[in-house]
């Protein structure tokens, strides 16, 4: 397989298994446990490819147990693989070469990477030494970092003492004080609000515009992936399902669209033109197949006094979980 050659992150047949015990419940199982242990391999990832441009910010969907964290973690140099490669800007990542960490960053939102006792801004100076920040480029970056994302008042707190969201800002601060040409970012928008995900969004996308970062992303919810990323990597039981543009999804998973319309005189049957999602006396909403669209939508203006039409792709949120559906559905029919 050929590589552009400005590709920073290279994957090649990436695998990871883990060996884990096996024991059944109860005590007497727990006393033969200790004598005689039995383990199973369980195949986190499996041989996944993919590359990522400079600069491109990529969105790394999947459910709990998919294989997303794996990977990240192997991307960064916390687990070694089973087999197969990677290179991260030109590295092996589990060497853990300074080279390397001085120009990546890691934020999980399910993981504390801040002095948990003292307050963010000491961890910021910890990090000042770390990656031997100059004092100017420092002292720059704190200030509009803490501005934007408005955390003044927070970022003198022991880190203890936060929420979930307010740490989860004060990670994103600390990450990127010495300008990280790629970014890993694992639910970076966990325990946020509305408002405080959207700019958080905002400060990662000016950033990525600002210094041509690469963008990792993994996130549950839709709206960062639809506001932030314009190719999707969906990756489910270990292994790759899709990986291509954003609204490439419905066209691959999504066989169906929704026709919202609004009429005075809607027909009254209307469900053997699709399945009613919505049904007003003057409004209503249709799901139908999209080799259908068209002679539904002519055969609405024709038969209704139609004051407004619109033809809409099937929400993200639905197409990633028919896609997790699906896999599932086929999985269990592998088992029997």
């Amino acid at each position: 397989m050929a590589h552009p050659l400005d590709s920073p992150v290279v994957v090649e047949a990436l695998t990871k298994t883990f060996r884990v015990p096996v024991r059944e419940a109860g005590l007497g199982q727990s006393v033969i446990s200790l004598f005689k242990r039995e383990y199973r391999d369980v195949e986190a990832v499996r041989e996944i490819r993919f590359d990522l441009a400079s600069g491109e910010i990529v969105g790394f969907l999947g459910p709990n147990g998919a294989g997303k964290t794996t990977t990240i973690k192997m991307l960064t140099g916390l687990l070694f693989p089973t087999s197969g490669s990677a290179t991260v800007l030109g590295h092996q990542p589990w060497r853990r070469e300074k080279e390397l960490l001085r120009r990546i960053a890691l934020v999980m939102g399910q993981r504390n990477n801040l002095a948990w006792d003292l307050p963010a801004v000491d961890s910021f100076e910890l990090n000042k030494a770390i990656y031997g920040i100059p004092d100017e480029v420092y002292r720059e970056r704190k200030a509009a970092y803490i501005e934007v994302l408005d955390v003044a008042d927070i970022a003198t707190k022991p880190v203890r003492n936060l929420s979930l969201g307010e740490r989860m800002k004060m990670e994103i601060v600390a990450a990127l004080l010495h300008g990280p040409e790629i970014l890993f970012l694992d639910e970076p928008t966990i325990g946020l609000d509305v408002t405080m995900q959207r700019r958080l969004r905002q400060f990662i996308l000016d950033y990525n515009a600002e210094t041509g970062a690469t963008v990792l992303l993994t996130s549950h919810y839709m709206a960062d992936v639809s506001a932030m990323v314009s190719r999707v990597i969906v990756i489910d039981h270990g292994a790759i399902l899709y990986d291509g543009p954003l609204t490439g999804l419905s066209d691959r998973f999504s066989a169906h669209k929704t026709i919202r319309v609004e009429a005075i005189d809607l027909p009254e049957d209307l469900d053997r033109l699709g399945r009613v999602l919505e049904r007003k006396p003057a409004r209503a909403s249709i799901e139908v197949p999209r080799e259908e669209v068209s002679a539904v939508a002519g055969h609405l203006l024709t038969v209704a006094n139609v004051t407004d039409l619109a033809i809409e792709e099937t929400p993200l949120e639905d197409v990633i979980d028919r896609v997790f559906s699906k896999e599932d559905e086929d999985s269990d029919h592998t088992q029997d």
